[in-house]
């Protein structure tokens, strides 16, 4: 303000100087010359503040790239306010681009999609992880409404709903097929709305095989169970008309019904184990004498089943392997004791253990009933079974093979199957070379 009235002094005191020079000078120049010296003054007043005004517009296109007004008087002093006012607007514009930025940053690592949309599902915009879910590309479908990008009526339902807010939205997408997607609304912004996503495909996965693990579990008991209740009724009924023969037979069909029982809840514990539990304490196993025990357990259950198989074990190469004796036999037996179940009487089952510097290899071949390929993907899951009458006949609890996975797994060994109807299976166990122990160490 003291400026402004410095720059009205400063001209007033411009004009009164013309003004008083053309009084002294009218008795030589004439009566013009007063007028003369103020229009002159007046002039040059009104030319330096049009030039002060044409620097300051001048500066104020370009401030990043000219310096500000250098000028006494108010001129000088607006100058400098909007220079001021500039670095502190750039300042704070610089400020919020960098937390908008952290927050584009933030939202972009979320596990979660995340969805901004406008009032009409117009997307505005979306992090990586929504692209993926929902199948969609930032650069090219930012603009477009949501619900014409993803055709699913569900989907349209769930957004016009009130309460939308209030649960999520269980969603597949023809987009993105095989994939089962969580979609929640947010309360946001005034005529804004922010959708999550979440891939919750492996969780659906989990739900149905702890659904279907505890359905096969009640069934496989169920059944053993029943039986074995049956019999002792039977038994107790007849307990004085019975000979001691009917008696006997009842009582060991009641045993093997309850052994039956005995052997899937240790299967059970064994496999429970094996996805729960830390890794064993891992020593040098030698393998020729767990192999015999392997070899001597198939064996017995061939003799059970009249002993007709021709069953060997050869072995080639370093004996020696880096991990857990009890489950190395579990899977192991495992495979050999299928063979034997699987096997006609007088079929051939070979096993084998080839090892050098680079893997060993622990296989099982069997001339028996052999797997269709269809099957072959899905053998080591739980209770999956090719041929479930004929697999609880041979005395199976269906959870061998995924004793033998998760094993194998913990020794970062593979499994490897071929199998062809009619002429048999090969089941070939391979360990990675540093799990070798050579004879030299």
């Amino acid at each position: 303000m003291k400026a402004v009235i410095g720059e009205i002094l400063a001209a007033i005191l411009l004009l009164g100087s013309a003004a008083l020079l053309g009084a002294l000078g009218e008795p030589w120049l004439g009566s013009h010359a007063m007028t003369a010296a103020v229009v002159v003054m007046t002039a040059l007043i009104f030319f330096r503040q049009m030039r002060c005004l044409s620097q300051v517009l001048a500066w104020a296109q370009a401030p990043q790239t000219r310096d500000p007004l250098i000028a006494l008087g108010a001129w000088g002093n607006l100058s400098n306010l909007l220079y001021q006012q500039m670095r502190k607007a750039g300042k704070e514009t610089r400020q919020a681009t960098t937390e908008l930025e952290r927050l584009r940053l933030a939202a972009e690592a979320l596990p979660e999609g995340v969805v901004i949309l406008d009032d009409h599902w117009v997307i505005e915009w979306m992090n990586w992880e929504a692209e993926a879910c929902l199948g969609l590309d930032a650069a090219v479908d930012t603009g477009s409404r949501l619900t014409h990008l993803l055709r699913e009526p569900s989907l349209l339902a769930y957004l016009n709903q009130k309460d939308r807010h209030a649960k999520p939205l269980t969603l597949t997408t023809q987009r993105n097929p095989g994939r089962t997607l969580q979609v929640q609304t947010v309360p946001f912004a005034e005529a804004r709305t922010l959708i999550m996503v979440r891939d919750v495909t492996q969780l659906e996965k989990l739900a149905t095989m702890r659904r279907d693990f505890v359905a096969n579990v009640s069934h496989e008991l169920k059944t053993p169970l029943t039986v074995t209740l049956g019999f002792i009724e039977t038994a107790a009924d007849a307990l004085h008309d019975a000979s001691p023969d009917e008696l006997a037979s009842y009582l060991r069909m009641a045993l093997e019904q309850a052994s039956r029982m005995q052997v899937l809840i240790e299967d059970l514990l064994m496999l429970s184990s094996l996805e729960t539990d830390a890794l064993p304490q891992e020593d040098e196993v030698d393998l020729s004498s767990l192999l015999t025990q392997v070899y001597e357990e198939a064996q017995a259950l061939s003799a059970t089943r009249g002993g007709q198989h021709q069953i060997s074990l050869k072995m080639s190469g370093p004996a020696h392997l880096i991990g857990s004796a009890r489950e190395l036999q579990s899977a192991f037996s495992n495979l050999a004791t299928n063979a034997v179940r699987y096997t006609p009487p007088g079929g051939v089952i070979a096993l084998r253990w080839e090892a050098d510097a680079h893997n060993g290899r622990f296989s099982v071949t069997d001339t028996g009933i052999g797997i269709a390929a269809e099957h072959l993907p899905r053998i080591t899951e739980r209770f999956y079974r090719v041929d479930h009458g004929r697999s609880r006949e041979m005395g199976g609890t269906g959870l061998g093979l995924a004793i033998v996975k998760h094993v194998l797994e913990r020794h970062h060994a593979l499994l490897e199957v071929k199998s062809e109807p009619g002429k048999g299976s090969c089941f070939a166990t391979v360990f990675p070379g540093h799990r070798m122990v050579s004879q030299a160490e």
